[in-house]
């Protein structure tokens, strides 16, 4: 175990500019209780967040620039220029320039996670059409991420108080979410989360519900035969392994009498299934956990919100529980000490 003087350093990741990520990131930092807990490094440009400290009128944010990693400074909150210039912000507008530079942030924080330089990294809302290119195909973070650090399978984690939601399958079209879902991606997925609710959240013995992929789960047959063939025999099978897995649940169901509170897990056959009763329970708390990777890696659960950017109106809690949950993992991780501790 590290044991440190100074605090866990987690990176933030600024994402589009245009969006509401700074505003939701600085309202989060505000928070004295979360600089007391870690020391923020923020991947982005300084004259972006000093744009949104005039424009928003947050005159109290106060931040340090530095020209790299080396440099952080624990009491402060610190900022890396990622690019030369910074592009113009334009609250709300789908700009070429902020995409290059939200790239630019995950990509200067990917390299500072390998060099071990953060502890974690939390990513502000980006949007993929300005980063996509012909020699760019960026479906999203949790995909690049897994791909960057070479992992063979991660699992899209929406977690909040009271509910935590895996997904087997994530950023697919819904028309190919079927031949997805097969024996060995179940497995895989069901096997990230166990170790996850053990290792990442202190869970000893974690009881999973797990979804199915028809309405009515199947009704034994009648409305699809995944759940026949492929889900029930891979339940049973964890089952006669000791694990406590049960279902497969219908998830209008399931959801609809609150069964979620009686699961450390639940894991969900496809993105919409999963994540629609997560946000309609936890949309303002909630937070996305990239498992199964050797780093850690929150978000918010939401997106850039154009519409809604450069009006001082964002609710910064879902980035507030991004960085706590950074912070809660890194602790039950036991990769940090602080100082006075053991």
């Amino acid at each position: 175990m590290n044991q440190r003087k100074n605090k866990p350093v987690v990176g933030i990741s600024i994402g589009d500019i245009n969006g509401i990520g700074a505003e939701v990131t600085i309202k989060a930092l505000l928070d004295n209780r979360l600089i007391k807990l870690v020391t923020p490094v923020i991947y982005a440009h300084g004259k972006a967040l000093t744009f949104y400290r005039k424009h928003l009128g947050i005159e109290d944010f106060n931040f340090m620039q530095i020209k790299s990693i080396d440099e952080v400074h624990h009491k402060k909150i610190n900022v890396i220029n990622v690019l030369e210039e910074s592009p113009e912000v334009i609250p709300g507008m789908e700009t070429h320039e902020a995409g290059k530079l939200a790239l630019a942030a995950l990509d200067h924080a990917i390299k500072d996670l390998k060099d071990n330089k953060i502890e974690a990294l939390v990513t502000a809302p980006l949007n993929k059409n300005n980063i996509n290119s012909p020699d760019k195909k960026f479906i999203g973070h949790t995909e690049y991420l897994t791909e960057a650090f070479g992992s063979k399978d991660s699992l899209m984690f929406l977690v909040a108080d009271g509910i935590r939601v895996g997904l087997v399958t994530g950023h697919v079209p819904l028309k190919e979410v079927a031949k997805n879902v097969t024996t060995e991606k179940i497995k895989s997925k069901l096997n990230i989360m166990l170790k996850s609710l053990k290792d990442d959240f202190g869970i000893g013995k974690p009881k999973i519900a797990v979804l199915g992929l028809n309405p009515h789960a199947g009704e034994d047959g009648l409305l699809g035969d995944e759940e026949e063939n492929i889900i029930k025999p891979l339940i049973k099978e964890y089952k006669d392994k000791g694990h406590l897995v049960f279902g497969p649940y219908s998830a209008d169901g399931f959801f609809g009498m609150m069964h979620q509170k009686k699961f450390d897990g639940v894991l969900a056959m496809y993105h919409d299934q999963g994540l629609i009763p997560f946000k309609s329970q936890a949309f303002e708390s909630g937070v996305n956990f990239t498992a199964g990777l050797p780093i850690i890696r929150t978000s918010p659960d939401h997106g850039t919100a154009y519409n809604i950017a450069g009006k001082n109106v964002a609710d910064e809690g879902s980035m507030r529980a991004a960085i706590m949950q950074a912070y809660d993992i890194i602790r039950h991780k036991g990769n940090w000490e602080e100082e006075g501790e053991g």
